[in-house]
């Protein structure tokens, strides 16, 4: 059994454009990028003293809907393990790469036993792979 699935998406435009984009496609929908101030994982090692290669552009965008991710772990904070939602980039010949885990029903269903709650980040993934699809 497939417990998740890599979704996979390129678009030409600037990782920087796709990001910003991606942040205005998320507004319209109650999403926030929780992270954005250290998603550039280039920066975020530097923090650590540790060098990377010129070019590394890797960005580990971690998705949001506040208001949603609140009362969920409210009402069972087991679900935190689950909530997470990062959306990768980089540039690989000349294109910026996007790639988003979603896990699967039965992973989740599995891991924390709610039915409703597999409904809801199914919900979630369902409106982040729209988002990324709107701003390719």
């Amino acid at each position: 059994m497939q417990w998740a699935e890599l979704y996979s998406k390129e678009t030409e435009k600037e990782l920087s454009q796709f990001v910003k984009d991606l942040r205005s496609a998320g507004k319209k929908r109650g999403f926030v990028i929780h992270n954005e101030s250290s998603m550039e994982m280039a920066h975020t090692f530097g923090a650590h003293s540790v060098e990377v290669a010129h070019g590394f552009d890797l960005h580990m965008i971690q998705i949001c809907k506040p208001e949603k991710a609140a009362v969920s772990l409210q009402a069972n904070p087991e679900r935190a393990a689950l909530m997470p939602k990062f959306i990768t980039t980089f540039t690989h010949n000349g294109k910026t790469q996007i790639r988003f885990l979603v896990y699967n029903r039965p992973m989740i269903e599995a891991l924390v036993g709610e039915p409703a709650f597999a409904d809801s980040l199914a919900e979630s993934y369902a409106a982040i792979k729209a988002m990324i699809d709107e701003v390719l």
